[in-house]
């Protein structure tokens, strides 16, 4: 199977082995002619990384790297890449990596022309068309993980520094003007965070497709989704040297991000509080909380999730399905439930709130309540 393409569904997708070699073309199509990298503190350094950089400098771009970035990103780095951004006079940005540094990358963009606070643009109605669109710079995304999807996606989470609650900014001018998604960059990945990053992709797709809004072109790709995670991860995981898996993931990343738009729900809700209160990798708090959700939504979802597993070749309907996560979870090593993960049980209140108060709580297949969530978190630990 060719698996080399050219996308534009929602954004222009440079999709396939080796087209990390047009980046410079990517970044003159989108009008950056000094971009800003803007990466994690894992990737400095990386050959992958400074490949991207020598690419650009050789095509005359210069080479200017901000790599301070935590695993969730906050808005202090925010602070501390607006900075760079601005000192370096530069006209656009490469968001390269994971989520956090694509995040990351795409609010020091949309900031760059912005006089308004960072929270006066939460995805809260219509919040967004607060900014001056004009002041958004352009963004080019090469996501190197297999997971959040941000590259295709018009919001990024930020951690606020003070309450250590994450808030998703949203703004249409947010998604990348054109994306390189090359499966080579990927094969570095080492295996725990292969899994963390693909068990995210599933949670979105998941999510997504249980989600009660009318939404069939997401729902569509999202059980699509589903089954490239379910086939390839666990080869990706084996074999980090495996192409056609490290490829079919990185489709399935994109893909969840489509499939979002439909909503998200309960896993994402009380795994959002957890990493902005622990510094948890959001992927893996995603999976250790799914088998949970699963059963708290079972009445709302059996017959929908029956379906999903046929579909994916699972046999026994939802009990299948469920069997099939707590299988992934035991096969990639996973915590086994949130207290180890470092989580105390005099916190879950707190957390209750914050995961009540949480975008994607509005999603869930059943209402989520201060009462019924903390239960769930209970059912998590």
């Amino acid at each position: 199977m060719n698996l080399t393409a050219n996308w534009s569904y929602p954004t222009r997708v440079l999709f396939g082995a080796g087209r990390i070699r047009e980046l410079a073309q990517a970044c003159a199509e989108a009008g950056i002619r000094r971009p800003l990298l803007v990466t994690d503190r894992g990737l400095k350094g990386m050959a992958i990384t400074e490949t991207a950089l020598d690419l650009l400098e050789q095509a005359g771009l210069g080479r200017a790297i901000f790599a301070e970035v935590d695993p969730n990103p906050t808005d202090r780095n925010l602070d501390d890449g607006l900075r760079a951004y601005r000192e370096g006079g530069h006209d656009g940005v490469v968001a390269f990596g994971g989520g956090s540094g694509i995040d990351l990358g795409k609010m020091v963009a949309f900031m760059a022309g912005q006089t308004r606070p960072l929270w006066d643009f939460e995805d809260i109605g219509d919040w967004w068309t607060r900014a001056d669109a004009e002041g958004i710079a352009p963004i080019v995304a090469v996501p190197t993980t297999a997971g959040t999807g941000s590259e295709v996606g018009r919001a990024s989470v930020i951690t606020n520094s003070q309450s250590h609650v994450k808030k998703i900014i949203f703004h249409p001018k947010v998604l990348p003007r054109v994306v390189v998604s090359d499966p080579e960059l990927t094969m570095g990945l080492p295996p725990k965070l292969t899994a963390g990053t693909g068990m995210d992709a599933f949670a979105h797709c998941l999510e997504a497709y249980c989600s009660p809004f009318f939404h069939p072109m997401s729902a569509g790709i999202a059980l699509e989704g589903m089954r490239l995670v379910h086939e390839f991860l666990p080869r990706a995981f084996r074999d980090g040297g495996d192409l056609e898996a490290r490829a079919q993931m990185l489709a399935a990343g994109s893909m969840g991000a489509v499939a979002f738009q439909k909503g998200l729900g309960a896993v994402h809700a009380l795994s959002h509080p957890v990493g902005a209160n622990y510094d948890t990798h959001h992927g893996t708090t995603n999976a250790v909380v799914m088998p949970a959700v699963l059963c708290f939504n079972r009445p709302a979802v059996e017959g929908r999730l029956g379906q999903a597993a046929a579909y994916l070749g699972i046999a026994g309907g939802f009990d299948g399905f469920l069997a099939r996560v707590e299988e992934l979870n035991g096969m990639f090593g996973f915590p086994e439930g949130l207290a180890a993960m470092g989580v105390e049980e005099a916190r879950l209140p707190d957390l209750a709130a914050q995961a009540v108060e949480d975008p994607s709580a509005g999603g869930n297949p059943l209402p989520m309540t201060l009462a019924n969530t903390l239960a769930l978190y209970r059912d998590a630990m």
